[in-house]
């Protein structure tokens, strides 16, 4: 894997295993991390970007990676309001996106949400599915749009109540959501993070949704 590979959103939980993934797989000379703090734990030689959020457009242009993975996102309570969520998982999403493409980035991989859809009537799905319109605005070489079920794994300073208690639940919700409806089942976080890590290895030009079943093939190819 010879191309520059910038993750931004590397503290989070697919992030922050999408790191550790890429290290083990010896692609640490050519990553790079864009981040707003220090990051906790092993990243090899990995290059740490620490730069306050209103300078990243600036850094990813000096970075000019050909493949780019967004992580960002956050959730109602966290951002404090529907503003300052869009804001984020929305707005910088889509900012990041263009500042990739005009840097040069030929494949973008977007961590989104089972049911995104710039048309739901929910707040949340409709801010994700317009996150992934602006992103095919950009037309890149390769896009890949990552949509699991509930991700499971664990959360550092991000208490998730609601989403804590769904995963507590999940062992038999899962045995119920049979057929289509397996894209809405519980999913790792490490199979999220092997599954991109196999797609940044793709030359294969083309938009792509991966749903649970296609994130699952992906992880496997990948182990």
């Amino acid at each position: 894997m010879a191309d520059a590979i910038l993750i931004v959103g590397a503290t989070g939980l697919i992030g922050s295993l999408l790191v550790r993934q890429l290290v083990k797989d010896g692609c640490d000379e050519k990553l790079h991390l864009l981040v707003r703090k220090p990051l906790a734990g092993e990243f090899g030689a990995a290059h740490v970007h620490i730069v306050a959020p209103e300078k990243w457009l600036d850094t990813i242009a000096d970075i000019q990676a050909q493949r780019v993975v967004s992580c960002l996102g956050s959730t109602m309570k966290k951002a404090g309001s529907k503003e300052a969520f869009a804001a984020i998982d929305r707005d910088l999403v889509g900012a990041v996106g263009k500042a990739a493409k005009a840097a040069g980035a030929e494949q973008f991989v977007t961590i989104s949400s089972t049911m995104a859809n710039a048309e739901a009537s929910g707040f949340y799905l409709k801010v994700k599915g317009q996150a992934e319109q602006l992103l095919r605005a950009e037309n890149f070489d390769r896009l890949d749009i990552i949509r699991p079920g509930l991700l499971k794994g664990e959360r550092t300073n991000d208490v998730r109540l609601g989403e804590s208690l769904a995963i507590i639940a999940s062992p038999l919700m899962d045995k119920l959501l049979r057929g289509s409806l397996r894209k809405y089942r519980s999913i790792a976080g490490e199979e999220v993070a092997m599954a991109v890590a196999a797609l940044l290895k793709t030359e294969v030009a083309g938009a792509y949704i991966h749903e649970n079943d296609a994130i699952w093939a992906l992880a496997k190819s990948g182990r």
